[in-house]
């Protein structure tokens, strides 16, 4: 089973849920997809760390075989191809390897050749298995990173939790479309349940079941629980402002494996999910 955990911003706590649900099962995967600032490694701190590189194809010109037909600059629809002078001019950071250009040209004059955008890395912690990505800086998109390590080998037979970036941007979407359920993570104040009423409308437009963990909560009015009231979602749990809990997440460590009292909390909330969705998790208490 696949479970996505989304935020509508950065700072939710997203990546403290995902963490301690994994932790709490012992035999999940932890799958992290916000490729352009991962920090779950922090936490599990992988050992036996492998590394691959992730590539993209890219257009290469043989100016030797270009008559400047343009066929392939009037093709690209993202701009990416310009004949200026005499040659044939290609911009790499606004190409989507969509591999058109090379099929079009009618002198055969376009090869495609690997660029390298990223890497992912797979290692493990206390049974959990961490895969993580990584984009380079300056690349346009971390679609293929993603891609690449929902694709992994054996993911499909696991309890699979997946760190997904904040937002509601495509990189989001492309980490949600495969999962069995998605947690929604919102902060007690307006503007976290505006940026709830947004993933909101992403995972309905999705068709995912889903349900909302509550964090960071106070005694007091709760706009984000309002929220869910009024719009008819399921609360699966919330984790109180804690000083605890918010040091032990500062300092890089897992509270469901230093206290007993958390690991109870994450693993309820686990098993509520599960149980939801009708998967049989292995989790030791």
């Amino acid at each position: 089973m696949k479970i996505a955990v989304l935020s509508g911003k950065g700072g939710t706590g997203k990546t403290l849920v995902s963490v301690n649900l994994a932790a709490a099962s012992d035999q999940a995967v932890y799958v992290d997809c916000d490729v352009e600032e991962p920090n779950g490694h922090l936490f599990f701190k992988p050992q036996n760390l492998e590394t691959e590189m992730v590539t993209i194809p890219t257009p290469q010109v043989d100016e030797s075989l270009c008559n400047g037909c343009r066929q392939c600059v009037d093709f690209c629809k993202f701009n990416a191809l310009a004949y200026i002078g005499n040659s044939l001019v290609i911009f790499e950071d606004i190409c989507h390897s969509c591999g058109g250009c090379v099929t079009i040209c009618p002198q055969k004059a376009l090869s495609e050749k690997k660029k390298e955008i990223g890497e992912v890395k797979k290692g493990t912690s206390d049974g959990v298995m961490v895969l993580s990505g990584m984009m380079n800086i300056g690349e346009a998109s971390g679609i293929p990173i993603i891609k690449k390590l929902l694709e992994t080998k054996g993911l499909d037979d696991s309890l699979a939790v997946i760190d997904c970036p904040p937002g509601s941007a495509c990189t989001v979407m492309e980490s949600i479309k495969d999962a069995d359920y998605c947690i929604l993570v919102a902060e007690p104040s307006i503007f976290g349940a505006h940026n709830l009423s947004l993933v909101v409308e992403l995972v309905r437009l999705f068709n995912k079941p889903h349900g909302v963990i509550l964090n960071k909560c106070l005694d007091g009015k709760n706009p984000s629980e309002e929220y869910c009231k009024e719009n008819g979602l399921h609360i699966i749990g919330s984790l109180s402002y804690d000083k605890e809990l918010g040091t032990m997440n500062a300092i890089g460590l897992v509270a469901a494996r230093e206290s007993q009292r958390y690991r109870d909390v994450f693993t309820g909330l686990l098993k509520a999910v599960v149980e939801e969705v009708g998967y049989e998790a292995t989790s030791n208490t």
